[in-house]
């Protein structure tokens, strides 16, 4: 006990330095004039400082837009911290997934020459393309369903993708032709950098170049992007910021699949192409895609997909709302979000107002905070370009509504979530969440929905960041028992679905042990500590993804066969699938491209 009184008094002080220690932020003022923008700075400078400080950030760019003025544009802490290098807006960063947009871009380019035809078979374009598939039935995979994430295609080809020197991107068609598909086309959003490459070849096949020769010649020096560049790796211009993790330098591995993370950029060129999207296509004298081929591009596509409930999704852009934004009557939201091993970006574009943010830094730790930085720049600007002072976002409703016994009952059980295998069971007269290697309390909400609280000790509340702003709750739709969560807005989202355990073969309760990726000479493994193991009747494999930040995992496995077995679920993760091979005489896992080899018996 004594032990644990002297926590708890460490943990006071703790809370206490640094709730004393946390500057106020600069007074907001009570009215706004049109077009200042001084307030919005000097708000986002203090936020960032406290950010930056808290989640160790090493450097951190921003612009902001407003139609043909880039109003503002800042870098904070180092793009080199050896030299005494600051970042500054014209620092280059490696842009990650936001490279999607331009792939999706220069597809659009193509079609507008009747080159590609959104919803001709992929195979129209690459006869070659083949996987396996459990979905005899199934149509075929489109141009249109890679752009949306819809095409049923698995995440990625993890081995590979980041080496010293990475294979051509093409190479990752000879992998899936041994790759099952995780679900039929249009099923239901699953993200696929996979996906995005390919589309990447279908460019060079179509247009006869290059794809970062076509990118860069079609879309980024028309828009103005004079710095920015489609690479494998970090580009050798003095302006590229380094890589960083918990303040120390890292190397920045290059990457196989371009065309889903291959662009370095500044966010000075991000503001010029959110500039070319604020006239309509048009930079300067050029227009880079026309008007109509914008307008589709930020059109909900997947609205006929049950699954995808609230979450919205154009041809590359992510059309969901963001929570500091709901309140605001700004129309069409428009995003993409990046990540590389160290770089960590977020782009926003509110296009029927014509302002848009773009945020960069160079360590995964600024993972936590772009999204945060560049949503509450943009709630500010619409405020000094409007002259209003907005309403605040509606908090969560935190009341607790008494769940009856039906209600307890219908709860408890197993789920495969975006968050791992989680269990669900009663604890006296409360209900509790395992998952991700914790135990959370699961807090009646109104209109019988639930909230997460985690205490450490049992006694200290954490803030669970968005997370602990969701609300979760049980439905059926398209015919499955699914898990959906709730953000502020209200918006539905389906992060997992019942499950119920199934018969293990005996071939499979042999292999239970702990397994080591093999033959990873140069590349970094992204998944390590992998065990397959029996845990409450379910066939589970455990492990670790290690970058850009480690996590936890835990999979329910189905086992299909006595050499196939899937993810059960649906969406994150589900429908990937760890199956055997035989290497002479000797018995081998294979998953997302690695080779397992067990080092140990359970």
């Amino acid at each position: 006990m004594r032990v644990i009184h002297r926590r708890i008094a460490w943990l006071l002080c703790i809370f206490a330095l640094v709730t004393g220690c946390a500057s106020s932020p600069p007074s907001k003022p009570e009215t706004r004039v049109p077009g200042d923008y001084a307030y919005t700075k000097d708000y986002i400078r203090w936020f960032i400082q406290q950010q930056m400080k808290k989640h160790s950030v090493t450097g951190l760019s921003l612009a902001l837009v407003d139609d043909q003025r880039i109003v503002w544009a800042e870098g904070f802490g180092h793009a080199d911290k050896a030299r005494n290098v600051s970042a500054t807006p014209e620092t280059l960063f490696r842009a990650g997934s936001i490279t999607k947009l331009f792939t999706a871009t220069a597809v659009m380019h193509l079609v507008e020459r009747r080159l590609i035809d959104l919803d001709q078979p992929l195979t129209t374009y690459l006869p070659e393309f083949s996987f396996k598939t459990r979905f005899p039935d199934a149509p075929p995979i489109t141009i249109r369903h890679l752009l949306t994430h819809h095409s049923g295609l698995p995440r990625d080809i993890l081995r590979g993708m980041w080496a010293p020197h990475p294979q051509p991107y093409a190479t990752v068609l000879d992998d899936l032709r041994t790759s099952y598909v995780l679900s039929p086309p249009n099923q239901i959003f699953s993200y696929s950098n996979l996906g995005m490459t390919i589309l990447g070849h279908v460019i060079e096949r179509v247009s006869g170049m290059t794809y970062a020769t076509y990118v860069s010649r079609e879309i980024l020096e028309p828009s103005g992007m004079t710095t920015a560049s489609i690479e494998t790796g970090v580009t050798a211009s003095p302006l590229m910021a380094h890589a960083y993790t918990n303040g120390k330098e890292e190397p920045e591995l290059p990457l196989r699949d371009i065309p889903a993370g291959g662009l370095n950029a500044s966010v000075l060129d991000l503001a010029r192409f959110l500039q070319m999207v604020f006239t309509q296509g048009r930079a300067g004298d050029l227009q880079v895609v026309k008007p109509e081929t914008l307008t589709l591009m930020l059109t909900r596509q997947n609205q006929e997909v049950p699954l995808d409930l609230d979450l919205k999704m154009g041809l590359g852009w992510s059309l969901s709302d963001f929570e500091q934004l709901h309140v605001h009557d700004v129309g069409t939201v428009a995003s993409h979000a990046g990540g590389t091993i160290h770089f960590m970006s977020q782009l926003i574009a509110l296009p029927e107002r014509k302002l848009g943010a773009v945020v960069m830094g160079n360590s995964p730790e600024a993972m936590e905070i772009v999204t945060d930085i560049a949503e509450k720049l943009l709630a500010s600007a619409l405020e000094a370009k409007s002259g209003a002072v907005m309403k605040e976002a509606t908090a969560t409703d935190t009341s607790v509504i008494p769940l009856s016994p039906e209600h307890v009952a219908a709860f408890e059980g197993w789920y495969s979530t975006a968050f791992g295998l989680m269990k669900v069971a009663r604890s006296g007269d409360q209900l509790r969440a395992e998952a991700m290697g914790k135990s959370f309390r699961l807090v009646p909400r109104p209109q019988q929905e639930l909230g997460l609280e985690y205490k450490v000790l049992g006694l200290f509340p954490i803030d669970l960041g968005r997370l602990g702003k969701m609300t979760f709750s049980r439905a059926t739709v398209g015919g499955r028992e699914v898990l959906i969560a709730r953000n502020q807005q209200r918006a539905r989202m389906v992060v997992g679905a019942r499950i119920h355990p199934v018969p293990i073969p005996s071939a499979w309760l042999r292999r239970v042990g702990n397994y080591d990726i093999i033959d990873l000479p140069e590349e970094a493994a992204f998944v390590d500590r992998l065990r397959l193991s029996v845990k409450d009747e379910f066939l589970v494999v455990t492990g670790r993804f290690t970058k850009p930040k480690p996590v936890e995992f835990t999979f329910a496995l189905n086992p299909l066969s006595d050499t196939e077995a899937v993810v059960m679920g649906v969406g994150f993760g589900a429908g990937e699938t760890l199956d055997v091979i035989q290497q002479s005489d000797e018995e081998f896992g294979r998953y997302a491209g690695y080779i397992l080899k067990r080092t140990s018996k359970e």
